[in-house]
C-alpha cells in the first residue's frame, strides 16, 4: 500500500501554527514530553505482559533511547513500548479528540510564550511540542505482531501528515525529529544528559544513549531511575519532590503542599501526593478522569487509577504504591476492592488534614489555594457525608464581619457569636453589594450578629446540603418564621391592612407582620419548603428553555414604620381610594427590588410610580398656593 495524505482536524491546524510561529524560552520541554509518552508504552505493553506474555516478543529489557545524529540532523527518541497500529497513529496524532479543545487552544494564544509549551503538557498533547525544535516529525511504530505490521507517520505540521506501511523488525515506536536549524543544541550529547536530569530523571525505565568510553561506544544510563515515593522522606530534598511533581503534572509551577507517608497495618502502601498551587488545566474544561498513578509493587498499573480517591480530590496528583494488590487486577475488579477501599479512605483523610493543617498554619497561602480550588471542595461537602464535618472546616465565607474580598471560617464563626445567639445565619445573592443593602439584614446588624453573605450558588447547595455545624442549626435569614414573637398585639390592629394587601397583591403567598425589620417597610422572604430567590433566579438562567416557575414568596411588613401605619389609616378612612392600591403595589415593587429580583411589569411600575408622584406634586402644589401672598391677586 503507498502513502496516503490525510489533513490535520481543524483544531489540529491550529495548535500546530501557533507551536510553528511562535517564539518559546523553554523549548527543551519537549524531550520531556516525548520522553513520557515513551514511559507511558512501556508501562502499557509490561501490563498487558503479565496476562498475555506473547505480547513482549521475548524483549522485557525496558528501555528509552536517545539517538542523537549529527550528521543527519535528526534526533530520535526510540522505547520498546506498546506501539500503535495505523489506525491509532491516524487518530492520535491527526485529531485532539477531548472536551475542551476551543477553550484551550482560546487559551494557547492568550498566554505568554514563556507558558505555552507548559499549557501544551498539561493538556495531554505533548506529542506536537515536537513541532517547536522540528521542521519535519516522523514517526515509525509497531504494535506486537508482524514486522510488517509497522506504520509510518510523517509531517511536517503544514496542515497535513502521510501515513504508509512500514518494516519494523521490533516493537514500540521512534519519533525522529528533524531538527531546525536553530535547535541543533539538542545533538549534544551534554545538553541531553542536562535536560533527562532536569525532566526525567524519576522515570523508573532506563532512558539510555550511546557515549565514548576509551574510544569505545558504550549505551550508558542517563537517569537515577529512583522510585522517590519508595525512598524515606528524610532522604529527600525539596529540589527533588519539586522535580518529581513537575514530572508527573507537567506543571512548571511547584506544588503548594506535599504528602509522602507510608501506611503501615491491615493494609501496606507507600503515597506520595501532591496539592497543586494552581487549578490543572485538565480540569479548567470538561472533565477530566485523571486520577493518582498506581503502582505494585514498583510495577506501573494504572495512571488514572480514579478509585484511590473521591472524585472531588481529583486535582490531587501523586503515585501510590502498594504491595497487598494483585499485579493482574483489572480496572473492573479495582472498582469493587475491598483493600483498595481502605487504602481511599487514608488517602481521604491524609489530604483533607493537610488541606486543614495548611488553613491554619498559613491562611493566606490557603485562600489563594481556595480561589483556584474551593469549588471542588465544595462538591465534597456536597456530596460526601462520612467527611462532610471535616470538609466543612475547611470552607470559606465572607461575611458582616469581613472585609470585602476577605474570608472566615464556620470554626471563626463560632468563637465570635454572642452567648444569646444559637444559630448560625447565612444569606445568599449575586453579589455582597446588594446583600449588604438588603433588609433582611437590618435585625442583625442591630443586634451585632454575624451573618454569612455567599455569592456563590454552590454555597447555598452546601449550606443547604449540611444543615448545621457543630450542633449550630444553619438557617437563611430569607426564610419565613424567623422570629415572629411578640406581635400579637400589633397584629389585631393591622389586620384589616395585611388583608387588603393580600387581596390586592396576587404574587404573594401572605402578608405578615415581622420584628425583622428596624429601618424598611417591608421585604420579601420564603416559605420554608420554597427555594431561596438567589437560587430562584439562577434555576431560571440555567433553564432558559423550560423556566423554573416563580414561586410566591411571603411579604413581611414591618408594623412600626410610620408608612405602614399612616396606610392602616388611609385604610380606615376610604377603603375605596384607588390610590391606595397603587401605594400597595408600589409597597411590594420596592421589596423585589430589594430583594434582588426584576420587577415583572416595569412600565406598570413606572406609571404607578408617576402618578404618585404627580399626586406628591399637586399637593404640593396647592399648598404653595395657600401660603403665598399673592394668592388673593
Amino acid at each position: 500500500m503507498s502513502a496516503e495524505t490525510l489533513p490535520f482536524k481543524a483544531e489540529l491546524k491550529q495548535l500546530l501554527h501557533l507551536i510553528i510561529h511562535s517564539l518559546y524560552s523553554h523549548k527543551d520541554v519537549f524531550l520531556r514530553e516525548l520522553i513520557s509518552n515513551a514511559s507511558d508504552a512501556i508501562d502499557r505493553v509490561r501490563f498487558q505482559g503479565l496476562t498475555n506474555v506473547e505480547l513482549l516478543e521475548g524483549d522485557s529489557a525496558w528501555k528509552i533511547k536517545l539517538i542523537p545524529n549529527e550528521k543527519a540532523g535528526t534526533l530520535t527518541i526510540s522505547d520498546n513500548g506498546i506501539g500503535m497500529s495505523r489506525e491509532t497513529i491516524v487518530e492520535h496524532l491527526g485529531t485532539i479528540a477531548r472536551s475542551g479543545t476551543r477553550e484551550f487552544l482560546d487559551a494557547l494564544k492568550n498566554a505568554d510564550a514563556k507558558e505555552r509549551p507548559e499549557l501544551i503538557g498539561q493538556f495531554g498533547v505533548g506529542f506536537y511540542a515536537s513541532f517547536m525544535v522540528a521542521d519535519k516529525v516522523t514517526v515509525v511504530s509497531r504494535m506486537p505482531g508482524k514486522p510488517e505490521d509497522g506504520v509510518k507517520w510523517e509531517s511536517t505540521g503544514a496542515g497535513e501528515f502521510s501515513v504508509e506501511p512500514f518494516v519494523k523488525p521490533t516493537r514500540g515506536t521512534d519519533v525522529i525529529l528533524h531538527l531546525r536549524g536553530d535547535c541543533k543544541e539538542f545533538l549534544d550529547p551534554n545538553r541531553l544528559l542536562r535536560l533527562v536530569k532536569k525532566y526525567s530523571d524519576f522515570v523508573e525505565h532506563p532512558i539510555v544513549m550511546d557515549v565514548d568510553n576509551a574510544g569505545q561506544r558504550i549505551e550508558d544510563t542517563l537517569n537515577a531511575r529512583k522510585a522517590i515515593w519508595l525512598r524515606d522522606k528524610n532522604e529527600i530534598t525539596a529540589d527533588e519532590y519539586e522535580a518529581f511533581y513537575k514530572h508527573l503534572s507537567h506543571d512548571m509551577q511547584g506544588p503548594l503542599k506535599t504528602i509522602h507517608y507510608k501506611a503501615e497495618g491491615q493494609i501496606e502502601f507507600k503515597a506520595l501526593l501532591y496539592v497543586p498551587a494552581k487549578r490543572p488545566f485538565d480540569l479548567m474544561w470538561g472533565d477530566s478522569a485523571k486520577g493518582l498513578h498506581l503502582y505494585i509493587q514498583r510495577v506501573f498499573i494504572l495512571d488514572d487509577c480514579e478509585a484511590l480517591l473521591p472524585r472531588y480530590l481529583r486535582f490531587i496528583r501523586g503515585v501510590v504504591d502498594s504491595p497487598d494488590l494483585p499485579l493482574n487486577v483489572s480496572r473492573e475488579i479495582l472498582q469493587q476492592s475491598a483493600p483498595l477501599e481502605k487504602i481511599k479512605t487514608s488517602l481521604t483523610n491524609k489530604v483533607l488534614s493537610a488541606l486543614d493543617e495548611l488553613k491554619r498554619n498559613d491562611f493566606e497561602k490557603y485562600v489563594g489555594f481556595y480561589h483556584e480550588l474551593g469549588v471542588f471542595l465544595k462538591d465534597g461537602a456536597y456530596q460526601d457525608y462520612a467527611n462532610r464535618e471535616k470538609l466543612a472546616d475547611l470552607l470559606l465565607f465572607e461575611s458582616t464581619r469581613t472585609d470585602a474580598g476577605k474570608f472566615t471560617t464556620f470554626a471563626d464563626y463560632l468563637d465570635r457569636m454572642p452567648g444569646a445567639q444559637t444559630d448560625i445565619y447565612y444569606l445568599a445573592g449575586d453579589t455582597r453589594e446588594v446583600l449588604e443593602q438588603s433588609p433582611l439584614l437590618e435585625r442583625f446588624k442591630a443586634s451585632a450578629w454575624e451573618v454569612l453573605l455567599l455569592t456563590d450558588p454552590a454555597d447555598e447547595l452546601v449550606l443547604e446540603s449540611l444543615r448545621q455545624y457543630r450542633g449550630k442549626p444553619l438557617r437563611p435569614v430569607d426564610k419565613a418564621g424567623l422570629d415572629d414573637a411578640d406581635l400579637e398585639g400589633k397584629k389585631k390592629a393591622l389586620q384589616p391592612l395585611l388583608d387588603y394587601i393580600k387581596a390586592t397583591v396576587s404574587e404573594i403567598a401572605d402578608a405578615r407582620l415581622t420584628n425583622r425589620l428596624k429601618e424598611s417597610a417591608v421585604c420579601l422572604v420564603t416559605p420554608q419548603e420554597t427555594m431561596s430567590a438567589s437560587m430562584e433566579r439562577l434555576m431560571q438562567r440555567l433553564q432558559r428553555d423550560r423556566p423554573t416557575p416563580a414561586s410566591k414568596r411571603i411579604l413581611e411588613i414591618n408594623p412600626d414604620h410610620p408608612l405602614v401605619q399612616a396606610m392602616a389609616s388611609w385604610l380606615d378612612a376610604n377603603k375605596s381610594d384607588p390610590r391606595l392600591e397603587r401605594c400597595v403595589r408600589l409597597l411590594y415593587d420596592q421589596a423585589v427590588v430589594l430583594e434582588g429580583s426584576k420587577i415583572k411589569d416595569p412600565l406598570a411600575f413606572a406609571q404607578r410610580l408617576n402618578a404618585m408622584m404627580l399626586l406628591e406634586a399637586e399637593v404640593r402644589g396647592q399648598k404653595s398656593e395657600v401660603s403665598s401672598p399673592t394668592s388673593d391677586l
